[in-house]
Parts: structure tokens; C-alpha cells; sequence
């Protein structure tokens, strides 16, 4: 049963407050019945693993560690295929290997996968040809075509999503786990990269000195066949927590500690239009234990964020709490700074990332929602300057990228034009990036994390 305002968290406490971007299914009982199947499915994740990883992100708060958190903008159904996995799985490794060595620290892989179907919307309905309808709200809500029958809410929905999210997660370990993963191989795959870029000879130096530390390590007998590390890594999933009745759902005591996980994903955050104090995805995730996520745009205040932090994380544990900061290239520097102070005058422990695509999303005169690839590279750089200028540690980045060659965020070192937009423009929701453009803005990164450990801060800019 729910708990009033004032009283102790539940699993379903969140059903007494305000809740916000949430379907209204027409079906109550069959809604719930859902619920109830759900809530006897095995766990997608166990707590230790979260906990793994809220031991990880406490290191990232503490300035000895960067977290990479990327992955589909939202997951489809209809595009579920392994090799789609497994080549957005390869671009995170990839990217993960050039900022390890970039910034000699180590780097914390979180997946947007396995279980990022939802999405807020900024409107109810939406109107095509005189014709209203209900917004598409993710694959696990309702359908993406525009028609009366596809756009009604069905919780059946949140089963198969489930299922995918399952499959997705079994795929995941085995890569990681299986030698799919080995660092030579990963590299290997950059140098690749580094031959076919337009822009291959500025990032040459940096593969060419991994290329080296590889051969030194071979030659001390570290190798895939002795170092366990070398061979494997470990992957983390995460999804915005926004259909809180599918999050009810696999929300479950850990039979080790007696605490309450969400067992969804390893990681959790809420969205930047769900973030009030009062609200019921607030409400929700201060309950469970897992390392939580939140969305922090330009509208955000210090006062409300300090509130914020004093309800998700009331007992500052380093690494449970990551404010990911979605400003937009051209208020980052002026939003951003009054939230890094306050934080770090206030002494709360929390890892700070950048999430450059979501303030950067434009039209285009083709008429397609794309995401300047110079906006995007100008948000992070923003970031980066108002961290040191803070003294607050730069521990992260957030984007939505897949592995697949898309055409959906313009420029970059393909130098991706509006017209170029229609060749491959596959996503169901927002613009991501190609595997090119990740790996290219993780090269950028990379010469700046340098630059910052040499003592000599430089500004990441791309190539002309």
C-alpha cells in the first residue's frame, strides 16, 4: 500500500505523488496484471553488481576514475538484433580504451541497454495532418506508428521489453566475458579507426603509444592469456527510470543486505523533466540502493539541487549520486559554474558528467531533428573549462551513440551535411551518434584528459 506524504519509503510510495510523464492505459486490471507477472520474473541484474559499480563511481567522485555512459537514444523492438549489440557494445570499449590511456585513469563503462525504452515526451499528443494522437512514448508504452490502434498504451509491452532487456544482458556478459573484449583486439580495431578517419594523422600519435605500451606489457608476460584484465572487462547497464510501474515491478530486497534494489539495471536516473522534490520518480529512487543518475538542464537552481541531493543521497556516500549535466553549447558556462560551486561549497560527494546531446538537438532545413557534431564537442569543452575553473573533477560524459553507420547528427571529421541526413536516418526518437563520430569525440577527450594530467589544461577543438 502507498505511504502519505509523511510517511516511510515503499516500493509503491511513489503512487501518492505527483507523477509525471506517465501513460494513462486504459485498462487498469490488465495493467496490474502485468504488474503482478512482473514482479515474479528472475532479476535482470544483482545488487552486488550495482554495488560493484557504486564502488567504481565512489572513485570517479573522488577524482580517480571517469565514467563513459552511452548508448541508444531509446531501444527499439523492431530493431533488436544482435550485431546492433554487439557493435554499440564494440564502440564502448573502443571508446573506453582511448580515454583510459588519454587520461590515465581508469574508465567505468555504463551502457544505455537493456533496458532504455521509455522516453519523456514535451507533449501529450501529437498532431500530424490535422491529426491528434497520443505521443510516442518508447517501445515499452506504445507503438511508434501513427495510427489510433499503435499509440494506445498496452502494458503487454513492458513483458516483451523485459524479455529483450534479458537477452540484451546475457549477450552483454558474454562479450565482456568471453574475449570479445580483449584490449588487443580493441585496439586493433582503433587503429583501424585511426587508418580510415579523415582526420586519422592528428589521432595516430596516441594509438601509436598504446600500440607501444601493448608490446611493452607483452614483453613483462602480460598478456590475454595471463591477466584476466587484459582478456575481460566490466559493463554496466542503465536506463532513465521513467515507467515507474515496470521499475515497481523488479524492485526487490537483497537477501545479503536486507536493502531494497531496482533490478532493472545496475544504474538509474531520473530525467530532467521528472526531477521535482516532491515528485514520484524522486520519491521512487530514494528508496533503492542502486547508484542514481540526475538530469541537471539550464533551468535548474542550486537551491533545488542541493534539496534534491539531500533526498537521493541524505547520507553523501561517494559514488550512489551522478549529476549529469545537459546545459546546451550555449549556456553551459554561465549554468553550469553556479551549480559546480554550490555543490562543492556545500561538501556533497557526487561524480559530475556531461551530457552534450541533449540541449544541442536542432532542426534541420530538411526537416529532421540532428545534432551538430561542433555543438556537441563545444558543450563538452564547456564543461571540461567550468570544472577546472571550479576545481571540481570532470567525471564523465553521457551520449547517445549506437555502433550502426547512421546519418542523424551532422558534421564531424565525415562532415555529415543536412542533405546527408536522409541516406541513413534510422532513430525512432532523438539523433545519435555514428561510431565514427563517438570514437572521434573520444579522441578529442582524450588530448584534453592529457593535456589536464600534464598540467598544461588545453581547450578540446576539433580539426578544421
Amino acid at each position: 500500500m502507498a505511504q502519505d506524504k509523511a510517511g516511510r519509503w515503499a516500493p509503491d510510495s511513489w503512487r501518492s505523488r505527483d507523477v509525471r510523464q506517465m501513460p494513462a492505459y486504459p485498462d487498469t486490471r490488465r495493467l496490474e496484471a502485468v504488474e503482478a507477472r512482473l514482479a515474479n520474473y528472475p532479476p535482470l541484474v544483482f545488487a552486488g553488481e550495482a554495488r560493484r559499480l557504486k564502488d567504481h563511481l565512489g572513485r570517479v567522485a573522488k577524482g580517480q576514475g571517469f565514467l563513459l555512459q552511452g548508448g541508444d537514444c531509446a531501444e527499439s523492438f523492431a530493431e533488436f538484433h544482435p550485431n546492433n549489440i554487439r557493435d554499440t557494445f564494440r564502440v564502448m570499449l573502443q571508446m573506453a580504451v582511448v580515454l583510459t590511456f588519454g587520461g590515465a585513469t581508469p574508465v567505468v563503462k555504463v551502457g544505455r541497454m537493456a533496458g532504455q525504452f521509455a522516453k519523456p515526451r514535451s507533449a501529450d499528443l501529437e498532431d500530424i495532418g490535422g491529426v491528434s494522437l497520443p505521443s510516442y512514448r518508447g517501445d515499452i508504452i506504445n507503438g511508434f506508428d501513427f495510427t489510433a490502434e499503435a499509440r494506445v498504451p498496452d502494458p503487454e509491452r513492458m513483458v516483451q521489453a523485459y524479455n529483450q532487456a534479458a537477452s540484451t544482458l546475457n549477450l552483454l556478459r558474454a562479450f565482456a566475458q568471453g574475449g570479445y573484449a580483449d584490449l588487443h583486439k580493441v585496439h586493433q580495431w582503433n587503429l583501424g579507426f585511426v587508418d580510415r578517419s579523415p582526420q586519422g594523422e592528428r589521432y595516430r600519435d596516441l594509438a601509436n603509444r598504446l600500440d607501444e605500451a601493448l608490446a611493452f606489457m607483452a614483453a613483462c608476460g602480460i598478456t590475454a592469456e595471463t591477466t584476466a584484465q587484459i582478456r575481460e572487462t566490466e559493463f554496466f547497464t542503465s536506463h532513465e527510470a521513467l515507467l515507474l510501474p515496470y521499475e515497481q515491478a523488479l524492485t526487490r530486497v537483497d537477501s545479503t543486505t536486507g536493502d531494497w534494489y531496482d533490478v532493472s539495471a545496475h544504474m538509474l536516473w531520473i530525467g530532467d523533466r521528472t526531477r521535482q522534490p516532491d515528485g514520484a520518480h524522486v520519491e521512487f529512487l530514494r528508496g533503492v540502493k542502486n547508484p542514481i543518475g540526475l538530469k541537471c538542464g539550464p533551468t535548474t537552481d542550486p537551491d533545488e539541487l542541493i534539496r534534491l541531493i539531500d533526498i537521493l543521497n541524505p547520507t553523501d556516500e561517494a559514488g550512489r549520486l551522478t549529476l549529469i549535466a545537459r546545459m546546451g553549447h550555449d549556456k553551459v558556462a554561465d549554468k553550469l559554474a553556479p551549480l559546480l560551486r554550490r555543490v562543492r561549497d556545500e561538501g556533497r560527494t557526487v561524480v559530475w558528467s556531461c551530457d552534450p546531446m541533449h540541449g544541442n538537438t536542432i532542426k534541420s532545413a530538411t526537416g529532421y531533428k540532428t545534432r551538430p557534431f561542433e555543438r556537441i564537442l563545444a558543450e563538452v569543452r564547456g564543461f571540461f573549462e567550468a570544472c577546472r575553473a571550479e576545481g571540481v573533477h570532470a567525471g564523465g560524459v553521457h551520449f547517445e551513440m549506437t555502433g550502426q553507420d547512421v546519418t542523424e547528427c551532422t558534421g564531424g571529421a565525415q562532415a555529415i551535411t543536412e542533405h546527408a541526413l536522409a541516406q541513413r536516418y534510422h532513430t525512432a526518437c532523438d539523433p545519435r551518434l555514428n561510431a565514427n563520430q563517438a570514437l572521434e569525440l573520444a579522441f578529442l577527450v582524450a588530448e584534453g584528459l592529457k593535456a589536464s594530467r600534464s598540467g598544461q589544461p588545453r581547450r578540446i577543438e576539433a580539426a578544421e
